[in-house]
């Protein structure tokens, strides 16, 4: 791992770093490019899943800097989501396949429940990554299939080797802790949309007292989804344009994304932004070079409003955050 970026030590035993780089909207014709000048630029986390539908350029990225002897394939760590479609337990391992073709590597070192959604099964050469098609036009259909029985599944899969480590994602407190209860192998990672907006400090108090890292996705809170014209993300002042974010950020002369990094990291979270600009590539990896206070905190802190920007809600009233 890169000597500059800590590594958090997971429950699985193996480290990961505390900063990635996310693959998710990656266009597939420049994500491959994208990965390789990240990993140029120092980055060895690379958070994708099968829903991104971009596994085979992120996996061609990474082919191409192991094949330069830019880094070794032990040196990157690569997370992937098992998608909503794959979670009857016969299936779990077909949709991790797939994966491992895509990336072209023989295992990856984090796999996630995405969604603890079940949708209906739809085969890869059907429709490949299938979205919200579950077989039946635009119709949403569901699988009764427990969480834990999925879960038994992946754990299969990490005696197998296939996986390092196994966690989970958009998951509430209540889901956690009954997962973890039933669980062989404790969730190493908890990833959760984090940012001002929506800090759930009970949610990472609970999950890290039990052991579970928290990552977080969307650090810059409505900026990923003004991007998709989301309408609660245009109607939400942008972090980046906060007064306070933009004062914190002047008083160390950081930027704006540095800090909002900054303050995940202090918070013992981990952090997967992206950028397409490779001065912002290094300009984000510098998040650990100053410290904010316990001023800013309360500051920060004043910004949470419990405002969720990804929300299984909005496909069909899917009630994992009422």
């Amino acid at each position: 791992m890169s000597a500059s970026i800590p590594d958090i030590k997971l429950s699985s035993g193996h480290l990961m770093p505390s900063i990635g780089f996310g693959c998710w909207k990656l266009a597939n014709a420049t994500a491959g490019e994208q990965v390789y000048q990240a990993i140029k630029a120092g980055y060895r986390l690379f958070d994708g899943a099968e829903d991104y539908g971009n596994e085979k350029e992120v996996g061609d990225g990474v082919k191409r800097a192991i094949d330069e002897g830019l880094v070794k394939r032990e040196e990157i760590f690569l997370t992937s989501k098992l998608w909503n479609n794959y979670h009857d337990p016969k299936n779990v391992e077909t949709a991790l396949n797939k994966t491992l073709a895509d990336l072209k590597v023989d295992y990856v070192d984090l796999f996630l429940i995405h969604f603890p959604i079940a949708f209906k099964f739809v085969p890869i050469e059907e429709k490949y990554p299938p979205g919200f098609y579950c077989g039946d036009g635009n119709n949403f259909v569901y699988e009764d299939v427990p969480i834990l029985e999925t879960w038994k599944a992946l754990e299969k899969l990490v005696a197998a080797g296939k996986i390092k480590s196994i966690g989970v994602s958009n998951f509430p407190g209540a889901l956690l802790l009954d997962l973890l209860r039933g669980a062989t192998i404790k969730p190493a990672v908890l990833q959760v949309e984090h940012h001002p907006y929506l800090q759930q400090p009970k949610l990472i108090e609970f999950a890290q007292k039990a052991g579970v890292t928290i990552t977080a996705y969307s650090s810059f809170g409505p900026q990923s989804f003004v991007e998709m014209n989301q309408g609660r993300a245009l109607n939400t002042p942008t972090l980046f344009a906060h007064d306070t974010i933009k004062a914190i950020a002047a008083k160390y002369n950081k930027t704006p994304a540095e800090v909002l990094l900054r303050w995940a990291a202090q918070r013992g979270i981990a952090v997967i932004p992206k950028s397409n600009l490779p001065e912002r590539l290094v300009q984000n990896r510098s998040f650990n070079t100053f410290d904010l206070t316990k001023e800013d905190f309360e500051e920060i802190a004043k910004l949470d409003i419990g405002l969720r920007f990804n929300d299984p809600w909005d496909w069909d009233n899917i009630p994992i955050f009422v």
